[in-house]
């Protein structure tokens, strides 16, 4: 069911159909929108998040909804992981549906109990976030969390997890901005030291709030962009879906709420579908959160590549392109970064699901 899942996504992406009789292979699920620490480069800090988490009947909804066809569920959003108190409950429920986990944290939580109880899971990837190497430069970007605290936790889950020769595969990130970029050869040098670390990656800041004039120019949207056909969708805790995770950040409107449309009916409702046909068009420029985003738009060759393998893999080898994307080992053509685009004036802007999608 997955593998033709696949197939018919990577058909209607290839011939630029903007219905699609499939489901997105990937999701990103908010859980809980609560967090215990402040960072500056974090969208949390411009749209204000509520202290509440996901309730179960909006996570099995949308896991029996996409549970034939989803291979990756990414149980992260605008909150922290280990704030809610049902994360432990969700991740063995995503793989009774045989739906591989993921989860990010800022590591303030994981403890020694923590950890115990993560590691008995069947999470499959889990990403320690820390965005520095030096004390004062991690507390800058982490305000509200302990350097020293932090990176305790993180070593001692990767020696536990290493000790128990099994999964999740561990990828500690540093997201590069310009106060830590000098601290990039030492982040690696440590991180390499510690048993149980399987990745280390170093990640191009991707939100607006550091860079507020980043974006695609229309010039740049030579391909269309995977995440309206592969995904991954964005699911805020409140059960609104999202294109992606970019376009709540960029003030877009939700395009459906689990529990309200039949996740087929929200994947091709009137806004997926518009925003696929301008996507095909060459038009995506026109849309207010697509001219604003700041992720790569990759070549169709690389996204059909995507598409062939399972999301286990995919997302097992993505590290390694990102690598080389910031190497720039890769061919130029076959990736478009962001960069400061010419505002588009507010009667370009194209309305999706009855508002302006560039609307701040």
């Amino acid at each position: 069911m997955r593998a033709f899942n696949r197939w018919r996504l990577l058909l209607a992406y290839l011939r630029r159909r903007d219905a699609v009789e499939a489901l997105p292979v990937e999701y990103i699920v908010e859980t809980t929108a609560k967090c215990n620490i402040y960072c500056p480069m974090c969208p949390r800090e411009t749209h204000k998040q509520p202290k509440e988490d996901m309730t179960d009947d909006v996570f099995r909804t949308l896991v029996a909804e996409a549970g034939q066809t989803a291979e990756h569920m990414m149980l992260i959003g605008l909150g922290e992981p280990l704030l809610d108190p049902r994360i432990y409950d969700r991740i063995e429920l995503c793989h009774q549906h045989s739906i591989s986990s993921l989860i990010s944290t800022n590591g303030t939580l994981l403890d020694e109990k923590a950890s115990e109880r993560m590691l008995s899971t069947h999470l499959e990837h889990i990403t320690l976030s820390f965005d520095g190497a030096r004390k004062e430069t991690f507390e800058f970007y982490r305000k509200g969390a302990s350097f020293e605290r932090v990176r305790d936790n993180f070593v001692r889950f990767c020696r536990m997890k290493h000790e128990r020769g099994r999964r999740p595969q561990i990828v500690v990130q540093l997201v590069r901005m310009d106060g830590n970029a000098a601290e990039v050869d030492d982040f690696i040098r440590f991180w390499r030291s510690v048993p149980g670390v399987d990745l280390i990656r170093i990640k191009e800041d991707e939100t607006n709030l550091m860079r507020p004039d980043s974006g695609h120019a229309a010039s740049d949207w030579k391909y269309p962009c995977h995440y309206l056909w592969r995904g991954a969708m964005y699911v805020k805790h409140s059960g609104d879906v999202y294109p992606c995770c970019q376009s709540y950040m960029l003030d877009g409107s939700p395009v459906g709420r689990i529990g309200e449309t039949p996740l087929t009916g929200i994947f091709n409702g009137p806004a997926m579908r518009e925003m696929r046909r301008l996507h095909a068009a060459g038009r995506a420029g026109e849309i207010g959160i697509c001219a604003r985003c700041c992720t790569t738009i990759p070549h169709p060759l690389l996204v059909a590549g995507s598409l062939v393998f399972h999301g286990r893999t995919v997302r097992s080898l993505l590290p390694w392109v990102e690598r080389l994307i910031y190497l720039a080992k890769l061919p130029a053509r076959w990736l478009t970064p962001p960069k400061p685009p010419t505002p588009p004036s507010d009667t370009g802007l194209i309305q999706i699901n009855g508002r302006g999608e560039g609307a701040a």
